[in-house]
């Protein structure tokens, strides 16, 4: 069974999703693929682990790195598991290229190349909106490329943990 709940955020309101396991999604309203991995059947209730969620945004929000452990559950082909891992793994305030994120796939598959157009697919398809950080992906000249929730949010979740390295029009 899955449950919901919302989150009133500075940047609009949020929902939250989660089963037994852990944390199942957190879109934007109205971002792209709002809901996508939400079932059919679900339960409006605040579940202990949306207390927790709701502390980890509160932190977040006002500018701090959160240090409350999430549990996910994320549901995906093997190749978005690969790509959400690593985005688990770039750090509060700090960004990383598509093209980076295919070499670390390439290196790790033992294989030549990996397409950053593929990472860039998986990155947008990310259920759990800035706990798995993909705001912190950009592009090579370090512009910003997309982002399911709209670039004005990816930009302001950029400004709240001041990372460094991206550029609103990809120069300089």
């Amino acid at each position: 069974m899955q449950y919901i709940s919302y989150y009133d955020s500075p940047l609009g309101k949020m929902l939250l999703a989660a089963d037994e396991i852990g944390l199942t999604g957190v879109w934007f309203d109205a971002q792209k693929y709002f809901a996508r991995c939400l079932d059919e059947a679900y339960e409006e209730k605040e579940i202990p682990l949306f207390a927790d969620v709701k502390k980890w945004f509160d932190v977040y929000f006002s500018g701090k790195e959160p240090d409350i452990l999430i549990p996910l559950h994320l549901i995906g082909t093997k190749f978005q598991m690969e790509v959400w891992e690593i985005l688990c793994t770039i750090p509060y305030g700090k960004t990383k290229t598509y093209g980076e994120i295919a070499r670390q796939i390439a290196f790790k598959r033992g294989i030549r190349t990996m397409s950053a157009q593929a990472v860039g697919g998986a990155v947008g398809h990310n259920p759990v909106s800035v706990i798995v950080p993909c705001h912190r992906v950009i592009g090579t000249n370090g512009s910003l490329t997309g982002y399911a929730g709209g670039i004005d949010k990816k930009i302001k979740l950029l400004e709240i943990e001041k990372a460094k390295g991206w550029h609103k029009d990809g120069n300089s």
